[in-house]
Order: C-alpha cells, then sequence, then structure tokens
C-alpha cells in the first residue's frame, strides 16, 4: 500500500510514519513538506529503522505528485500551533493549506482512486468544506479523531483507578466542544459500567480540559505520539479490512440524525474507503449532543463561503 504523508516532516506525520514502519502492513511511504532538508533528514533516520523491521517497507521523500497514485494520502500540514482556546481559530488559515495541498488531487479529477485521510484541524469543517466542492465521495473523505475517545479512556480509567488499555469508550460527535461523550457504553475488561456523578465528572475534567492544558504548555508541539500511532491504525484497517470499529469524521447522510457535516461516528473501514458507519442506538441526550454538534460545524463552514475564502478550484 502506497501512502503518501503531506506535512510529513512535522512531528504528527513524521510519528505516523515511524508507526506504520513498525507495523505489520508492507507500506511505501512517502514523506512531503515545504521543508526538503527534514524530509531528508526524517528518511534518512527511518531508512535506519527499516533493518528492525517484519516487512518490507519503503520510505523516502516526494513531492505532492506522488499522492495522485497513493491508496491514502494523509493530510496533517498545518499553520504552526499557538496559544489558543480552540481549534476553531485555526480555520481560515488551515483551509488555505489545505485547499494547496489537495488542488493536484482535485485537478487529477476521476485518475485519482485513493483515500484522504485528514488530521488537520478543525477537522470537521474542513471535511465538510472539502466534500462540498464535489471532487471526492464521502466514502473517501475521513478525518482522524480517535485522540477524543483515548482521552475520555484515560480519564475514566483515573475515575476507577484501572489500567486505561482496560477501558473501552468513545466520544462522537465534533473533534472540539462539540464533542458527544457515550457514557452509555463504557466497558472495563468486557464488562459494562456505569459511573457514579462524581467519576463522570472526574472523566469529563480530564478529556474536556486536555487540549487547553496542553496547548497553554506553549511547548511548541502537539499530541505527537497518540496521533501518530493512532494514524498509523486507520491505515492499517484500510488495508487489510479487518472489521474493526473505530471512531473517524465522515460527512454523514442522515445517518444518526445529521445531513450534510462531518462529525465523529463509528465505522468500518478497507481499501475503499468507509466500508460501513455502524448505527449505534443512541440515548435521546446523545442524540441531542450529535444535533447540536452538527449545528456548530455548519456554522464554522458558513465562514468559509464569503469573499475572502476562495473553494479548491
Amino acid at each position: 500500500m502506497k501512502v503518501v504523508i503531506i506535512g510529513g516532516a512535522g512531528g504528527i506525520g513524521s510519528s505516523a510514519a515511524f508507526n506504520l514502519l513498525s507495523s505489520q502492513g508492507t507500506y511505501e511511504i512517502v514523506l512531503v513538506d515545504t521543508r526538503p532538508n527534514m524530509i531528508t533528514s526524517h528518511a534518512m533516520d527511518l531508512e535506519n529503522a527499516l533493518s528492525l523491521g517484519a516487512t518490507e517497507d519503503i520510505v523516502r521523500g516526494g513531492t505532492t505528485k506522488d499522492a495522485l497514485d497513493a491508496d491514502v494520502v494523509i493530510l496533517s500540514a498545518a499553520v504552526p500551533l499557538r496559544l489558543n482556546s480552540s481549534r476553531s481559530v485555526f480555520l481560515a488559515d488551515n483551509a488555505q493549506v489545505v485547499a494547496e495541498c489537495l488542488r493536484p488531487l482535485q485537478e487529477a479529477g476521476d485518475t485519482f482512486h485513493g483515500i484522504v485521510l485528514m488530521l488537520t484541524n478543525p477537522v470537521d469543517p474542513l471535511l465538510t468544506w472539502v466534500h462540498r466542492q464535489g471532487w471526492l465521495p464521502r466514502h473517501r473523505l475521513l478525518g482522524y479523531t480517535l485522540n477524543d475517545s483515548l482521552r475520555l479512556r484515560t480519564g475514566i480509567a483515573l475515575a476507577l483507578g484501572v489500567p486505561p488499555r482496560d477501558v473501552d469508550a468513545w466520544t462522537l460527535g465534533e473533534h472540539g466542544e462539540g464533542q458527544v461523550p457515550l457514557y452509555s457504553r463504557i466497558t472495563v475488561g468486557g464488562k459494562a459500567v456505569e459511573l457514579t456523578e462524581d467519576q463522570q465528572r472526574t472523566a469529563e475534567e480530564y478529556a474536556n480540559t486536555w487540549y487547553a492544558k496542553h496547548v497553554a504548555l506553549n511547548s511548541g508541539r502537539t499530541s505527537t505520539w497518540t496521533t501518530g500511532l493512532g494514524t498509523a491504525r486507520i491505515v492499517e484497517a484500510i488495508a487489510t479490512s479487518s472489521g474493526t470499529v473505530l471512531p473517524a469524521s465522515v460527512v454523514l447522510d442522515g445517518e444518526y440524525g445529521v445531513h450534510g457535516v462531518s462529525l465523529t461516528v463509528p465505522v468500518e473501514l478497507g481499501p475503499t474507503g468507509v466500508h460501513r458507519i455502524v448505527p449505534w442506538h443512541l440515548s435521546p441526550n446523545e442524540l441531542d449532543g450529535m444535533t447540536n454538534a452538527a449545528v456548530r460545524v455548519e456554522a464554522s463552514v458558513s465562514e468559509l463561503s464569503g469573499d475572502s475564502m476562495a473553494p479548491l478550484s
């Protein structure tokens, strides 16, 4: 499988490359970035790591032309992280980045058959905006949002005093303030668990404040290790058609009562992209949360429709 990582010189892009090389699949990984020396440095380093791998992977630098015949294009390019209170502050600037990076694929038309996996934030409105350009079907366009569920699981583990690996919990909705934690589907060690009010408050405090606390550190880095590993798991699910259910942002067409915007839902993936959006029963409050998240995303997308923001063309 050929995987092109646009933004491959950054922490998340290079972490995704490393984690893919450490997985069981066989990949041709092409790193693309506006910083060629960084790409060369990463490629030289990762080449040496191949000797410890279990499969015959390839890693090299390249250009956006390499994306034209890629099976998966990972878009992690973005403007530099800065102190902020919400991912939405990057919307206009990152829309310009996304437009520039995806333009070669759009111009290729029907000759591009790959999947676009977007990591650039705010991911839900950007995915919705790209889909509305009309050149990429929704099953081949998805966004990385696994971190929301991972942070919820960690918060629940802290509340219950159990290892995070024993917790299974999901966050749907918007990747941001409109997230919808599914407290009705928590299991620990495979057994259903209902949190007390105090436990839920502890879990929410961890999950809801993680981003703000991390950005406030002003470290200049993002969730490099989590996102890199999670991205590799998404690509593995695409490559293997394992049937593993994972959270991802997908443009919805009536699923969960949402039409025309991208939100996180449970999906099964395969070589053609989203194989199936899994229909889970949600409580009335959770469904209301999905509706409210859709309203938030729609409002953000409307900001990109003004004269100052040209569409992909």
